[in-house]
C-alpha cells in the first residue's frame, strides 16, 4: 500500500496540524518508506516459530494465597492518633 500526498495531507487535517508542501512531501517519502518495511516484514516466514511475548525468559513471580491471622478491631485501633466509634478519624482534605 503507497501513501500518498493526499492521505498525509488528510491526516494533518484530522490531526489540526497545518504542513507546507515541502513537510507533506517530505512525510510522504517517510510514511511510505515505514509501509514498505512493514510489508517486507510480512514476506518473512514465520510458519515455525513460536509466538513470544518477550525474548526474555522472564516468568511472573507469585505467592500463593494463604489465610493469615485475623486482628480484633479494637486492636487495629490502638495505636490510631483519632477514631470515630471503630473507625479511623483522618482529617479533611477537601473544602
Amino acid at each position: 500500500m503507497a501513501i500518498t500526498e493526499k492521505d498525509v495531507l488528510h491526516v494533518a487535517k484530522l490531526s489540526r496540524l497545518s504542513l507546507s508542501n515541502a513537510e507533506a512531501a517530505s512525510f510522504t517519502a517517510q510514511l511510505d518508506g515505514i509501509i514498505g518495511f512493514i510489508g517486507k516484514l510480512n514476506e518473512v516466514d514465520v510458519t515455525d516459530i513460536e509466538p513470544t511475548a518477550s525474548i526474555l525468559d522472564a516468568k511472573n513471580v507469585v505467592r500463593p494465597d494463604t489465610t493469615r491471622k485475623d486482628y480484633a478491631t479494637e486492636e487495629m485501633l490502638k495505636n490510631a492518633p483519632d477514631r470515630e466509634g471503630d473507625l479511623f478519624a483522618v482529617p479533611k482534605i477537601i473544602e
